[in-house]
């Protein structure tokens, strides 16, 4: 059989991704600080693209290069070569292309960006705290005179997890340091006695024996109970306590406030802890009756293209092709990420505008009156997609008159109560919470009482394992951990 060739016409659709769509998913997801960090990174790369001051309506018109003093003719452009032939760049309307973004600057916000050497404070130079390894190691340098006291110091340190406990047993210690058990006994007593006091145990009980021990306290009823009957204790059965130490309610209550100024995780003292520096996106402000929504521009730089890479484009300052092909690119760039940052701005007001509206009975009277919203409600309100809702959202932060909150923080399924009203998951939060401070401590509510109760007081139908569920999240601990038995422990 003969193969045939033929010619013949197929419609298919396809979903491209243009550049310009790219970069405006890209920006859209991403935080103030990363927007800021991705404009200075772009003003560095991008010679198209610059900040535009204040001061523009007053500022010289900037001007290219001068051409050298050696008297040497100007190169002619392309379109003028005499091969005739017709430069495309000279087609380009660049009226058109550049629009507004050329001497008035886009309509970014305003702000400054950069900060300069002398601007800074003095709290950015400060270097972080020691961390617990640097915190013992300093304390080694001075207890120990050995190498091989150093050594098994250093192995023992580096063995420590966050909270200050001893990770590696005493055959894995000694195929680490090839040293003789009672030599890395000796250190790891060394390394017991530094400060955090109960740093180098190896479980719960030894690190809070070590405690009581250098407080002098080895022989109190408190140290029997963590040497003999921790697990009692871990399990508040403090009736069973006092039973087998013999003790008097009063005694018990005693030695229960020793216990509770012991530090269970001596390490997280000198754990590393960030901290998140939050930046409204948007600020809400009541203004009379109704409320405004008004952008946080601070820290934006107003951008624009630049007006040398135009008289480039334009066939001027001697450019050659290849070089006004390259400044085109960089412009095309330039005007795109302006454009990018506009829908992203006016994307981020048009959401908050919804949820402001959609959310108004919280801004008017709390956490209590915060209705169920899903991300279809307001994508269907503005007109988007959900998926762009999603990414508005996301690391954005709103500054209302109840706080600062993540804007996902107002997106919450809901419950419908016996009227047939939607109730928002964190308003029942909120009762469950409140429940539980008002029970009785000595005989606390179960996740089946609390349901029951929601019932009956709130008209809220709710199973026993959505309770457990939403007591859990509010890091609400069992009824059995909450219970305070006739010793008021």
């Amino acid at each position: 059989m003969a193969l045939e060739q033929k010619l013949s016409l197929k419609l298919s659709q396809r979903l491209v991704m243009t550049p310009a769509l790219q970069q405006a998913i890209k920006l859209l997801q991403m935080s103030t600080l990363e927007l800021r960090e991705e404009i200075a990174t772009e003003l560095q790369e991008n010679p198209a693209l610059e900040e535009s001051l204040e001061q523009d309506g007053n500022e010289a018109e900037e001007q290219p290069p001068t051409p050298p003093a050696d008297g040497a003719a100007e190169q002619p452009s392309p379109s003028e070569s005499d091969n005739g032939e017709r430069d495309s760049l000279s087609e380009i309307d660049l009226e058109y292309m550049l629009q507004n973004y050329y001497d008035g600057g886009a309509t970014t916000p305003r702000g400054s960006y950069e900060v300069r050497g002398e601007d800074r404070s003095w709290e950015t130079n400060l270097t972080r705290p020691p961390d617990l390894s640097a915190h013992l190691l300093e304390q080694l340098t001075l207890a120990t005179t050995g190498a091989v006291d150093d050594e098994i110091g250093r192995t023992i340190i580096g063995n420590l997890d966050p909270h200050g406990y001893l990770q590696a047993s005493m055959d894995e210690l000694v195929a680490m340091t090839d040293h003789d058990p009672a030599d890395i006994q000796r250190v790891l007593g060394v390394v017991q006695a530094f400060d955090p006091t109960g740093v180098g145990a190896r479980d719960l009980r030894e690190c809070l024996l070590i405690q009581l021990r250098r407080l002098d306290l080895e022989d109190t009823p408190a140290a029997a109970m963590v040497r003999e009957h921790l697990d009692l204790l871990q399990a508040r059965r403090y009736e069973d306590l006092a039973h087998r130490l013999d003790l008097s309610p009063a005694q018990l209550r005693e030695q229960m406030e020793i216990l509770r100024r012991l530090d269970p995780h001596p390490g997280d003292r000198f754990s590393p802890s960030t901290t998140q520096t939050v930046t409204p996106d948007v600020m809400v402000v009541k203004l009379g009756d109704e409320y405004q929504v008004i952008l946080n521009d601070d820290g934006f730089p107003r951008l624009r293209v630049s007006r040398y890479c135009r008289t480039i484009l334009k066939g001027g300052a001697g450019a050659s092709k290849d070089d006004r092909e390259f400044v085109r690119q960089k412009l095309n760039a330039a005007v795109r990420l302006i454009k990018s940052i506009e829908e992203r701005q006016r994307t981020i007001y048009k959401v908050a505008c919804s949820i402001v509206r959609q959310q108004r009975p919280f801004l008017d009277h709390g956490i209590n009156a915060i209705r169920p919203l899903v991300l279809r409600d307001v994508a269907e309100d503005v007109g988007v997609h959900e998926s762009t809702v999603s990414r508005v959202v996301n690391n954005k932060y709103m500054h209302t008159p109840n706080g600062i909150f993540e804007m996902r923080f107002f997106f919450h399924s809901g419950l419908t109560n016996m009227s047939g009203e939607d109730i928002s998951s964190l308003t029942v939060k909120e009762s469950i919470r409140h429940i539980v401070d008002g029970e009785d401590s000595r005989h606390p509510l179960s996740d089946s009482a609390i349901a029951k109760i929601l019932m009956q007081q709130e008209q809220i139908p709710i199973a026993r394992r959505t309770v457990a569920k939403y007591r859990e999240e509010l890091r609400i601990p069992a009824s059995t951990l909450r219970r305070r038995s006739v010793f008021g422990c």
